[in-house]
């Protein structure tokens, strides 16, 4: 059983599309369809010394160094190291292509490479992230979640200014993350009890009040209410003392309140390997956890562990579908 999976390169102007071809020359244990400009991704691959081809999506055979591709030309030939604002529509049509077919059925997750959000915006397109892109088109609510394989860490907000933090965390906005996130490790993750670890906004969680009171009248309240559906809760935790590796291994994931207080973590743990997912998409979504890395386009000295991470992470996780969909296909 193979997934078929979606990968969007991103920025034709950074290291995305050496990644691919980097992460091409691998075995996957799962059927890889490109959403790219060809011309691109063929002097990414002349540019870093490894031969490509090319071949249909709906190729069944498909060798290491030979891409599936739906070509998705750029406006101008992408030049390394320059992003150019004429692009930014073929980046996002990419993206909504790769995402579209997977609601549709044709594909069972999405891998996507890193963008340039401020080149995206130069081109005219209003765009604040991949996620809140892949959250309008599917219609639903979502949670950001980064993992490597020590932690996984989910956020209650996102990309804030640190000043609108404390307004953005709402009961109703935190019991919305918290039920996404359980039920994403129950169903996505295979846990049958999720524990949670959930973190204070405040230093020392508010100190019982003396440093905030956004634990005590906010964060509680929830898990409370939550506890009493019997989901498994701790916290509110002091984010100084969370991470530490005993405390650590009794849970499945971290809640962090905003994007500083858990990410730095995660990622002096173990950077090269981790990815950024999408909780409460119809499918998985999966994404590297590095920017476009401008400096290093056309080098061929960007590292694809990221990349193959994510593709990995993917894999697992759109198997499910894949049953769904073969059985479905049988019937």
């Amino acid at each position: 059983m193979r997934p078929r999976l979606a990968l969007v390169p991103g920025e034709p102007a950074g290291v995305g599309p050496e990644l691919c071809i980097r992460a091409m020359h691998q075995q996957h244990a799962a059927d890889i369809v490109v959403f790219g400009d060809r011309d691109t991704l063929a002097r990414a691959a002349e540019t870093i010394g490894l031969p490509v081809a090319f071949t249909t999506a709906d190729a069944t055979e498909a060798a290491p160094g030979t891409i599936r591709l739906i070509n998705i030309p750029n406006a101008v030939a992408a030049e390394f190291g320059t992003p150019d604002p004429a692009n930014a529509s073929a980046v996002i049509a990419a993206m909504e292509r790769g995402a579209a077919g997977c609601i549709a059925g044709e594909f069972d997750g999405l891998v996507t490479g890193p963008v340039h959000k401020a080149n995206i915006n130069a081109g005219g397109i209003a765009y604040t992230g991949t996620t809140g892109l892949l959250a309008r088109q599917a219609g639903c609510e979502v949670v950001m979640m980064l993992a490597n394989d020590i932690v996984r860490v989910a956020l209650a907000t996102t990309h804030l200014p640190l000043r609108e933090v404390a307004d953005a965390i709402t009961p109703a906005g935190l019991e919305r993350t918290l039920r996404i996130l359980d039920a994403a490790l129950r169903d996505d993750f295979g846990i049958a009890t999720p524990v949670v670890a959930v973190l204070g906004l405040n230093p020392h969680a508010g100190e019982a009040g003396h440093l905030g009171r956004e634990e005590i009248d906010v964060i509680e309240p929830v898990l409370e209410r939550l506890r009493g559906e019997g989901m498994t809760l701790h916290g509110p935790l002091p984010a100084d003392t969370a991470f530490l590796p005993a405390r650590l291994a009794g849970f499945d994931a971290v809640l962090a309140m905003y994007h500083d207080q858990g990410l730095p973590v995660l990622k002096y743990s173990g950077f090269e390997r981790a990815v950024n997912l999408t909780l409460g998409l119809p499918y998985p979504r999966v994404a590297v956890d590095h920017g476009t890395a401008l400096d290093l386009a056309g080098t061929g000295t960007a590292d694809p562990s990221s990349l193959l991470a994510a593709i990995d992470t993917c894999t697992r996780l759109a198997r499910p579908r894949a049953l769904a969909r073969m059985q479905g296909s049988t019937t």
